[in-house]
């Protein structure tokens, strides 16, 4: 699978990291807690700050957002993390739409919400 994607130019990675925190720090404020995952997930790849291990790092934020959005590790294997990268053909769907929305000037990540959603409950189902 090819996909074309130009990250924004480096001189705007700064202001956009500030502005992601900044939205997800509230977001996760407010009780988002798959929301802010989702978004996170998503803008990170999106805003592409490093020359290599974007998707790592980006996947390693999310599943921390996620244990502290819920107070505790979450128990189960595979993580959601090794879930993602087992099978990624979702979470680059989902990357896709949120991509295809904010193109047309709105935030939507619920396809990646909907993909979080459930790694998390299959993580979680998995323990005895």
């Amino acid at each position: 699978m090819v996909v074309l994607f130009e990250p924004p130019p480096w001189q705007e990675v700064p202001a956009l990291l500030s502005q992601a925190c900044s939205y997800a720090t509230q977001s996760l404020r407010d009780g988002n807690v798959l929301h802010t995952a989702a978004y996170a997930l998503w803008r990170l790849n999106w805003i592409h700050p490093f020359g290599d291990g974007n998707g790592r790092t980006a996947r390693a934020i999310t599943y921390a957002i996620l244990c502290v959005g819920f107070g505790r590790m979450l128990p189960g294997t595979p993580t959601v993390a090794e879930s993602i990268t087992i099978n990624p053909y979702p979470y680059w769907d989902a990357l896709q739409a949120a991509d295809r929305h904010w193109k047309r000037g709105k935030l939507d990540v619920s396809e990646m919400e909907r993909v979080l959603s459930e790694l998390v409950e299959r993580q979680i189902g998995s323990q005895p």
